[in-house]
């Protein structure tokens, strides 16, 4: 019986497949009892979610591309774990970028979105240290793109 699968169908969760990686890298790196997932970009229903935040995006609809990015990084792990999440001792960082305009400063409030999936998903060992950033430019002018580490059992 695995307690996060079980907590991912309270929650009406359904995990996306992991993305498969779009250039010349791997998707997470496994080292001792780490997993190093790479930098997730939000999908929607195939499609990638676009814009800079005082542009041409608000900051509820970034925060939930930033919760599009959570749900990618969990599931990479669900494929590094081979499919047992229960493997994940914790969530150790997430680094966040965001994809806005100079005068903005409310990265973490969009990095939450994913922040705050980790702990619905993982309960205390979803908490985690993180950076949220704010860039001028991300690949395929993606909202955001946060990155992972995850420490297993």
């Amino acid at each position: 019986m695995s307690l996060i699968n079980d907590r991912l169908k309270q929650l009406n969760i359904v995990l996306p497949p992991a993305p498969a990686p779009a250039a010349n890298y791997v998707p997470y790196v496994k080292s001792n009892k780490l997993i190093f997932v790479s930098g997730q970009i939000p999908m929607l229903n195939g499609e990638l979610v676009t814009g800079k935040i005082g542009t041409n995006i608000e900051i509820e609809d970034a925060k939930t591309a930033a919760r599009l990015c959570g749900l990618a990084i969990v599931s990479q792990l669900n494929e590094a774990t081979d499919l047992d999440l229960d493997k994940i001792k914790r969530i150790v960082k997430l680094g966040g970028f965001v994809n806005c305009i100079d005068e903005f400063t409310q990265q973490p409030e969009i990095i939450n979105g994913a922040s705050d999936l980790m702990v619905e998903v993982f309960g205390d060992k979803g908490k985690h240290s993180r950076f949220a950033v704010g860039t001028n430019s991300l690949p395929r002018n993606v909202v955001v793109e946060i990155e992972a580490v995850a420490e297993i059992h």
